[in-house]
């Protein structure tokens, strides 16, 4: 689901965004209406042409392919490109790329000539907390899209979260809402929302993974999924989280 260790343009990193274990994916799989819940936040933007870096196996994707004009689906990992390939095979809206980002990007943009148009949005979900060069990255995406086009985030929040789990999937760090905030305006983009997300995931993220320092639980993720979504979700429409497990940030290209 992510450019797991796209660690700038070395070799290494290529090797290690060759493969990804994918224990986010196994985890979010089994509760599909937290997928649509962060989606909800993303969806007046999801139009015309979009590109999605770290599609994954392309769970949220699938949940959106058919309302945007074009999609771009981009997943660096290539044991599990060939089954986001296979799902969206007969999807004339959706193409899909096994590399990198920034591959991409000389591909479509880099040269005079190439003749690249730039896209309307840019979803990046679970994606950049592992990347080393986050800010590098985000500024690619920048130059990927048309003035006015929309970066669209979800990243984990909140570092005293970190723990076994994090650490389990790959991810480097957990983010603050000011310092992503802040992060995001200095590679041009202007946040219109920033905010939190999943309060409810707070307490059991922090003694699963800091507490007990154990990992993925399928069991624990179905019993959330049912039970824990749909209050949160029913609360945060109604409420904004003063803190969560999460953070929902949609910036426009200035």
């Amino acid at each position: 689901m992510s450019e797991s260790t796209l660690r700038g343009s070395t070799t290494t990193a290529r090797m290690d965004a060759s493969f990804y274990e994918g224990h986010d994916l196994e985890a979010l799989a089994e509760i599909p209406n937290y997928y649509q819940w962060i989606l909800e936040n993303f969806r007046d933007h999801l139009k015309g042409k979009v590109v999605e870096v770290g599609a994954g196996l392309g769970h949220a994707a699938a949940l959106y392919a058919d309302a945007v004009e074009q999609l771009l689906l981009l997943e660096p990992a290539e044991n599990l490109y060939q089954s986001l390939a296979n799902r969206f095979a007969s999807n004339p809206r959706v193409t899909t790329r096994c590399g990198l980002l920034e591959d991409l990007y000389a591909e479509e943009f880099g040269n005079p000539g190439t003749g690249g148009a730039p896209y309307d949005a840019a979803l990046l979900m679970n994606v950049l907390e592992h990347v080393e060069d986050d800010a590098g990255m985000l500024r690619t995406v920048f130059k990927m899209l048309r003035p006015g086009g929309a970066l669209l985030l979800f990243v984990p929040a909140l570092p005293f979260l970190y723990g076994s789990f994090d650490s389990q999937v790959g991810h480097l760090r957990r983010y603050t809402r000011a310092g992503l905030t802040q992060q995001v305006r200095e590679t041009g983009f202007e946040p219109r929302i920033v905010k939190y997300f999943d309060l409810l995931g707070v307490l059991p993220w922090l003694i699963v993974g800091r507490v007990f320092r154990r990992g993925h639980n399928e069991r624990a993720a179905q019993i959330y999924g049912r039970f824990a979504v749909p209050i949160g979700r029913a609360l945060e429409l109604r409420i904004p989280p003063p803190i969560g497990k999460n953070l929902i940030l949609i910036a426009r290209r200035n």
